[in-house]
């Protein structure tokens, strides 16, 4: 592969699932067909357009034209919900799915329905992930971040809103199954994040899906700050 196909690609799955009318594939294969000002305008990071072209505004991914192996050209949001608790062990555990694309385990999340919250949309996909109904918790909603996707190009990529809830303890651990996008679910010990990855790896054979190290880690490691909202 020489240089310049290097730095241009899209996953053949995108073209072909947008030629299927797929959902999740903008079916445009030229952004500079696209009337870029209505998606700039609602963006949860602002970024620019230059002749025609999204401009992805965190880094460069090495590929500068196409949209990699994600189906939308420039930002897609998406919201993920982070539920920790604490067993009957005395260790906190966060519940994470298995992808079933096998980029590794996440924290239950997806994209934004037209006109939704990302709160909404965090709430939903965990149950539609995971099985895991909430309707008492208090989640903490926090800010925008831009997702370091290994899918991602210089044209297309992730942002999203982190919504965490903290059960506290109890004497058994809230049933749950994979789902929807999930393989499976499970209550993965997570005092810490390096003991979470070490969990994940003895108990399941499996690592953390590269997006979501830095969330992980962060949400782990500190408090999160953000005011809580209901759901």
């Amino acid at each position: 592969m020489d240089t310049d196909e290097a730095l241009t690609y899209t996953d053949p799955e995108v073209l072909r699932a947008a030629e299927a009318g797929a959902d999740w594939a903008d079916p445009i294969t030229d952004p500079t067909q696209i009337d870029w000002a209505p998606r700039q305008d609602a963006a949860l990071i602002p970024f620019e357009v230059i002749n025609g072209r999204p401009m992805n505004p965190r880094e460069k991914t090495g590929i500068t034209r196409g949209r990699n192996k994600l189906g939308h050209w420039g930002e897609k949001a998406a919201a993920d919900a982070l539920v920790l608790a604490t067993g009957p062990d005395g260790h906190r555990r966060a519940l994470l799915i298995e992808r079933t694309d096998r980029h590794g385990w996440a924290i239950p999340g997806g994209c934004l329905d037209p006109e939704e919250t990302p709160l909404a949309a965090a709430v939903r996909e965990l149950e539609e992930e995971t099985g895991l109904v909430l309707p008492d918790a208090a989640w903490q909603v926090t800010p925008v971040r831009y997702v370091p996707d290994p899918r991602a190009s210089d044209e297309a990529w992730m942002v999203t809103v982190l919504c965490v809830a903290q059960l506290g303890a109890g004497d058994e651990l809230p049933a749950v199954a994979g789902a929807d996008d999930a393989a499976r679910a499970e209550w993965v010990l997570a005092d810490d994040y390096e003991t979470l990855v070490k969990d994940l790896a003895d108990t399941y054979g499996g690592v953390v899906f590269p997006a979501h190290v830095d969330m992980l880690q962060e949400a782990l490691h500190a408090s999160v700050t953000a005011k809580p909202e209901g759901a």
